[in-house]
């Protein structure tokens, strides 16, 4: 079945170029798909294109197949182009000319836009739960390693003294601000496309209101051709967000490579969370860390390439947007499965405080040498010269 079928025959190899991976990815849709589809065959109903009856058999249909999906009993065959067409084609197998009724006042263009936006927003709840969840963690593993000295850096060189606790709590503050900009980005996402159609309305009377409200969204995205031109943009915005929290992830497991070397030895991570060599008996690899630190490159990619899709295209729609969902979808995948695997680290991270406390050595103090003889009235310039060849003397 096809939603725009005539009777010509498609070549296979260009039918299968142009559906792409959306049998895969509109898997994971259908359900945000036939919540959209119960909505607007609600708001049908009320506008008069449907009847009461005709109404509840669509929703109880709709409701049966999220059931049948949910048991795992219903998918896409390969001569589904995507799940509007799956799901098309199941209602109009259970109800007849009545399942032909549900794309009256939609195309597949919003039908799809706001499969997404459903889609993203139950992410991104996921995903900030997640997020505290690791920010608990976090600001926990702080506490209780506050008081434990290990040196600061700047240049990779011992710079000043630090501590456990303040270097883990900068990580902790930077989440908490990766937050703000995850919330913004859920609010940009919290718009209603359902009714605008192809990018230029519905000359039918809906009520894009209704919807709106039956759908949980924060307000209606008013103007039709906005709507299409929002897709990859606002999906890039919410890739944005989370790579600020890979980027602040990407850090902290720099560090904890570098600091959990034997040759520093400040932390330890536990045999659970390494793997091995198939030819250095002895190794025990942070994978872990290394690939979390990888996966903020993987996902400012994606951004970029949702960017990049819509760059240069005239207003309206274009096929190029397909292309978007993909990095949409593995984006949101990837940066979830970032929050769990740091937490994991965090919660199972050892402090080495003897090691810690052993490389705190004599040059770390140097500024605060400096700053009693300034207490005791001494230009800060001179103080500081003074410090530094004392220093020379000790061979620091």
């Amino acid at each position: 079945m096809r939603l725009w079928g005539d009777d010509v025959e498609v070549d296979a190899r260009i039918r299968d170029f142009t559906v792409g991976d959306d049998r895969i990815l509109d898997h994971d849709l259908i359900p945000y798909d036939c919540r959209a589809s119960i909505a607007h065959a609600n708001m049908l109903g009320k506008v008069g294109i449907l009847t009461s009856g005709e109404v509840r058999k669509v929703v109880a249909a709709l409701k049966a197949l999220l059931k049948k999906w949910e048991a795992g009993e219903f998918g896409m065959r390969p001569d589904h182009e995507d799940c509007h067409t799956a799901i098309e084609e199941y209602l109009t197998g259970k109800l007849g000319d009545v399942g032909k009724k549900i794309h009256t006042g939609r195309s597949r263009n919003d039908q799809v836009l706001v499969a997404l936006r459903l889609y993203g927003l139950d992410a991104l709840e996921s995903i900030d739960d997640e997020l505290q969840a690791l920010l608990d963690v976090v600001r926990r593993f702080a506490g209780r390693h506050s008081k434990v000295a290990m040196p600061g850096y700047t240049h990779t060189r011992k710079a000043m003294p630090s501590s456990v606790g303040m270097w883990a709590g900068a990580i902790a503050d930077a989440l908490e601000d990766d937050r703000v900009l995850l919330a913004t980005a859920r609010n940009l996402l919290d718009q209603n496309p359902l009714g605008s159609g192809a990018g230029y309305g519905i000359p039918l009377p809906l009520d894009r209101e209704m919807t709106t409200r039956e759908l949980g969204f924060a307000k209606v995205q008013d103007n039709p051709i906005y709507c299409q031109h929002s897709r990859g943009k606002l999906e890039a915005v919410v890739l944005h967000a989370l790579v600020h929290v890979l980027y602040d992830l990407n850090r902290a497991a720099s560090d904890l490579v570098l600091f959990s070397m034997p040759e520093f030895g400040f932390f330890t991570l536990p045999e659970e969370l390494c793997t091995g060599s198939s030819i250095m008996p002895q190794k025990k690899n942070p994978d872990v860390l290394e690939l979390l630190r990888g996966r903020f490159h993987e996902l400012l990619s994606l951004e970029q390439r949702l960017l990049s899709i819509g760059a240069n295209l005239v207003h309206g729609y274009h096929r190029d947007m397909q292309l978007t969902k993909e990095p949409f979808m593995r984006g949101i995948a990837v940066a979830y499965d970032c929050l769990y695997v740091a937490r994991s680290v965090f919660e199972k991270l050892e402090v080495d405080r003897e090691r810690c406390k052993a490389a705190m050595s004599s040059e770390l103090y140097a500024t605060e040498e400096a700053y009693k003889l300034v207490a005791q009235g001494v230009p800060f310039r001179d103080a500081y010269l003074q410090v530094k060849k004392s220093l020379k003397k000790r061979g620091s």
